[in-house]
């Protein structure tokens, strides 16, 4: 996904909520054979795509997000819900399912 199609995105996460696309990660066996989709094992890779404004206290002050737009992220195995939005599939999950950002 491009920058000027990010700034299109209509998903916006709400709360302490982020919104992310997996990376892919093709798989080869020997002898050059590609395993299908429902036989890989689902990435916990992610490229972050929107941030949600934090988490409110009972006070009702915002908690800011340490998680930005463009950061690769490591996910909890299940974290998330999978969603499909103009024939694009995103990841919604809690900023406490993200376990490590991976800096290059």
């Amino acid at each position: 996904m491009t920058e000027k199609e990010q700034a299109k995105q209509k998903v916006k996460p709400l709360g302490n909520r982020i919104v992310a696309i997996r990376l892919d990660s093709e798989e080869k066996l020997k002898g050059g054979l590609v395993l299908p989709d429902s036989a890989k094992k689902k990435q916990e890779t992610a490229k972050v795509t929107a941030v949600g404004p934090g988490k409110k206290t009972e006070e009702g002050k915002t908690i800011p997000m340490n998680i930005n737009v463009g950061d690769i992220i490591l996910l909890e195995k299940y974290a998330g819900q999978e969603v499909s939005y103009h024939n694009q599939e995103y990841l919604i999950a809690k900023a406490d399912d993200v376990i490590a950002i991976i800096e290059e």
